[in-house]
């Protein structure tokens, strides 16, 4: 029951994932989505190991050709286009906003981590950028546009996974 219970949870996030990448606003190269959302609250809620799966599970989806990245792309080829970078990030992140989530202690620090983890992302999406476009460019389109919104998705996050964790349901 317990590994059912985990396979499900597993299921729910990446299908949450392909959800929230379909929240979009459009931009060059890189769309504002709620991947990151998705993709921190499943390390948050699940855990270290069970949020990389999801986020794996979801990122296999893609490779695969199922249409669930943010624009309805997938295949191999979104692997090594312009958001690369911050679809390799999204396990790391998951990884340690799961690992480290329920150990920081008070909403601040949690704060904190999803902030960090978001930096994380965008540090690795815009690197990947930088090596097609140049720095400067890849910080304009694809860092410093996405610094508010990853704060008010952490804020998110951390009330989300907050809520969660506190309600009567075992995960």
């Amino acid at each position: 029951m317990r590994l059912l219970r985990s396979a499900l949870l597993i299921l729910a996030f990446a299908a949450l994932m392909v959800l929230a990448a379909r929240l979009t606003v459009p931009m060059v190269p890189v769309p504002m989505t709620m991947q990151t959302f998705a993709v921190l609250l499943a390390g948050a809620v699940l855990g270290a190991r069970r949020g990389i799966l999801a986020v794996l599970l979801y990122l296999a989806l893609a490779a695969v050709g199922l249409p669930v990245l943010s624009d309805g792309a997938s295949g191999l080829a979104r692997f090594a286009g312009p958001t690369a970078g911050y679809l390799f990030a999204f396990p790391v992140a998951a990884g340690l906003v799961g690992a480290l989530f329920e150990r920081v202690g008070g909403l601040v620090a949690k704060l904190a981590l999803l902030i960090g983890a978001h930096l994380l992302i965008l540090t690795a999406g815009a690197a990947w950028l930088a090596v097609g476009i140049g720095l400067r460019p890849a910080l304009d389109a694809g860092f410093t546009p996405f610094l508010i919104g990853a704060v008010v998705k952490s804020v998110l996050v951390v009330a989300c996974a907050e809520g969660i964790r506190r309600a009567p349901l075992k995960l």
